[in-house]
């Protein structure tokens, strides 16, 4: 029997569009639709940005390693990490083979099967915490370390990131990465502006 290929909500993001500086493609995801082939998804109201040898807050900035080797090769794959022994964070691949860089993925607004996000989240009481952070939606989008390195331009591996129509915000401005103590000078963080679904530092 024929493996059925997902109907994603959107456009699969071409890999030119991961191909650029970490903080445009940061400011460009907002508002695009991060989608499991299960049928969760959720729009991306929240990102921060991540440059390799000029950021010391950056997972690479001291240059390649087993756990960041992902970090270093083609845009548009997925980076995961496991932080405090206990949670996943999704983050986007970025620039140019070798450059180390990328977007962290800090909130959703989940849009689709949330249903399976709330039983990923059993002893969430609200949805707007099924993703307002990092580890809260790679939980509720079931990533773990088994999506470390999955391109989501092919999209073979049940995750991509798509463009549903919905057009990015106006006038981002940008703010203090959270939860960091190096780079903490650096504006790399944007986020939908009134959006309920934003992680709160």
């Amino acid at each position: 029997m024929a493996h059925r290929r997902p109907r994603w909500p959107g456009d699969i993001l071409p890999r030119s569009f991961y191909q650029r500086d970490a903080r445009v493609v940061a400011q460009a995801l907002l508002n695009k639709v991060l989608a499991c082939a299960d049928g969760r998804a959720g729009r991306i109201v929240e990102v921060e940005a991540y440059i390799g040898a000029i950021d010391p807050a950056a997972h690479t900035f001291r240059g390649k390693t087993p756990r960041n080797a992902v970090m270093f090769g083609p845009a548009g794959h997925m980076y995961v990490y496991f932080t405090y022994g206990m949670h996943w964070c999704a983050n986007t691949v970025c620039g140019d083979v070798g450059e180390g860089s990328g977007v962290l993925i800090r909130a959703l607004e989940p849009v689709a099967g949330i249903e399976r996000m709330r039983q990923a989240r059993p002893k969430v009481k609200r949805d707007r915490e099924l993703g307002s952070g990092p580890a809260r939606l790679a939980q509720a989008m079931g990533i773990t370390g088994e999506q470390n390195g999955i391109d989501l331009v092919r999209a073979r591996e049940c995750y991509t990131i798509v463009d549903d129509g919905t057009p990015s915000p106006e006038n981002i401005p940008g703010s203090a990465r959270i939860g960091i103590r190096q780079g903490t000078d650096l504006l790399w963080r944007w986020l939908v502006a009134g959006n309920p679904h934003v992680s709160r530092p």
